[in-house]
């Protein structure tokens, strides 16, 4: 398969991976936070235990560009939806992941 991306002259690659790695390379420096947005509106905990969930969160929430109450909205949207429902049924609810 051969890309031709076009930047300040014609560069043919040879290979998908290439183009991708140039490509990162040129536009990526400032998306990291992006993507660490990204990635939390996709993290879920499924059948995971909630501290492999907990763990994983942070570790993508770190050096995005959420504070406190937004990524507890995320974090809350990630959690398995037994575990939502009982914790809406306590007198109160957590505030932080901490």
């Amino acid at each position: 398969m051969d890309l031709t991306y076009n930047k300040s002259r014609n560069s043919s690659y040879a290979t998908v991976g290439e183009f991708l790695s140039d490509l990162k390379e040129e536009f990526g420096r400032e998306d990291n936070k992006t993507m660490k947005v990204v990635e939390l509106k996709k993290v879920k905990q499924e059948s995971r235990i909630i501290e492999e969930f907990v763990q994983e969160f942070r570790r993508i929430a770190k050096g995005s560009k959420y504070k406190k109450r937004p990524s507890v909205e995320k974090f809350k949207r990630g959690m398995n939806d037994i575990i939502k429902q009982r914790l809406m049924k306590l007198e109160y609810f957590f505030r932080s992941i901490e």
